[in-house]
């Protein structure tokens, strides 16, 4: 009679489902985003970040490339 039949409350508890369903997309994201925080860089994250930096040329960058290769 004034909208507060059985589709009112259906409406509200899927409206919750979604809700639920996004709280644990965030924590899920949250978590995976901290436990990729805690990883070391490997050495060639290393080497690529020098070279981005301007700490290594051209010529040192591709010859220490090779050498993390081998």
């Amino acid at each position: 009679m004034h909208g507060f039949d059985m589709n009112g409350w259906g409406f509200m508890m899927g409206f919750g489902w979604i809700i639920l369903i996004l709280v644990a997309v965030v924590l899920f994201y949250f978590v995976n985003n901290m436990q990729n925080k805690n990883q070391e860089p490997s050495a060639r994250d290393i080497l690529d970040k020098r070279y981005a930096n301007g700490e290594i040329d051209d010529e040192e960058y591709q010859r220490m490339k090779e050498n993390l290769k081998h």
